[in-house]
């Protein structure tokens, strides 16, 4: 019998967090289990993370590729879906882990009828908030006062594009290991991304290889009934990712990005200007910090007409920056 749910894990080096991250499946498994496989995607084509995955293999079901090269940290997302056979599918990155109730939670969730996608809470952990080198993190002890990815406290089940909130998911569903969806349905949509882009290494160059997970969202789920839940069930560990240089890019080109997405599957005019206002508010800040910028920015990726002229046109670009600017100001005189 196919497992009901499969935890998919593109991984690039960090060893010490994807210890982190096996360990935490263990630990609420060992709590309670559910019929799961992992399915871990090594972009290192030396297989360092083999000896690691042989350890956890003891204790659940581990489906380990190694990539003979590279692949690009997108299209190393859409190869570990492939190797899935569950009915549904978590995509977590190596620095991301469960908690220890998360399978209990997930037993119930996920024979919710008549629902295909799952937007799942998580915690915000910093990493100098834990010792990595030291072992892995225990879930059972967290730092007290940890804030949620996510600060609406009502779950509910609606259509898709009601989880097109910035009160719900600031970064509109970017982050993948907040989503849990229905494989079948991603296997059916996946023809929507470009094989070029999404085969081309040099980080962020496209839509295709930044988020594949949310354009095959946005084309498979546009139409589905939809779950959020806002009890977290993972953990999101920030400040382990070697891309932080880029966010800025990320922030001010890719997040509009999607939302065009979500636009041409019929995200509402209305809502998506809204959101569009919402997710500009920092364009001239991070334009400036890409530009200025002594690293790759993606500066080079950005489009004259499209992303900066029309961007222009929402009055968040020019209104946050004097916002913040003044709030900086009267902080400094109180």
């Amino acid at each position: 019998m196919n497992p009901k749910l499969s935890i998919c894990i593109p991984t690039f080096n960090r060893l010490h967090c994807l210890k982190s991250c096996l360990e935490s499946i263990l630990v609420s498994k060992n709590n309670y289990n559910i019929n799961f496989e992992v399915c871990v995607s090594d972009n290192n084509p030396e297989g360092n993370a083999r000896s690691l995955i042989d350890k956890y293999n003891q204790d659940f079901i581990i489906n380990y590729q190694c990539n003979n090269s590279n692949i690009g940290l997108g299209k190393n997302i859409v190869e570990s879906v492939s190797m899935a056979t569950g009915e549904f599918v978590w995509i977590l990155g190596n620095d991301d882990m469960l908690l220890p109730h998360t399978f209990k939670e997930l037993d119930s969730l996920l024979n919710k009828p008549q629902i295909d996608y799952f937007y799942i809470n998580s915690i915000n952990l910093k990493s100098n908030l834990v010792n990595l080198e030291s072992g892995p993190v225990d879930t059972t002890q967290l730092p007290k006062g940890l804030e949620n990815f996510s600060k609406s406290k009502n779950s509910f089940q609606g259509d898709f594009f009601e989880l097109v909130n910035p009160n719900i998911s600031f970064d509109f569903m970017l982050g993948m290991f907040l989503s849990i969806f229905k494989r079948e349905k991603w296997v059916d949509s996946k023809h929507v991304l470009n094989d070029k882009n999404l085969s081309d290494i040099k980080l962020y160059s496209s839509l295709d290889n930044t988020c594949p997970h949310v354009m095959i969202f946005a084309k498979a789920f546009h139409n589905s009934q939809v779950w959020f839940q806002s009890e977290p069930l993972s953990i999101n560990m920030i400040g382990e990712r070697e891309w932080d240089d880029l966010y800025p890019f990320v922030d001010a080109v890719r997040i509009p990005e999607v939302l065009d997405e979500y636009y041409k599957y019929g995200l509402p005019m209305k809502q998506y200007l809204k959101c569009k206002n919402f997710a500009l508010k920092r364009f001239l800040p991070n334009l400036l910090l890409m530009i200025f910028s002594k690293k790759y920015s993606g500066l080079e990726y950005i489009s004259f007409k499209k992303n900066i002229i029309f961007s222009m046109f929402f009055p968040n670009v020019y209104i946050y920056p004097f916002y913040y600017l003044l709030k900086k100001i009267k902080s400094r005189h109180s």
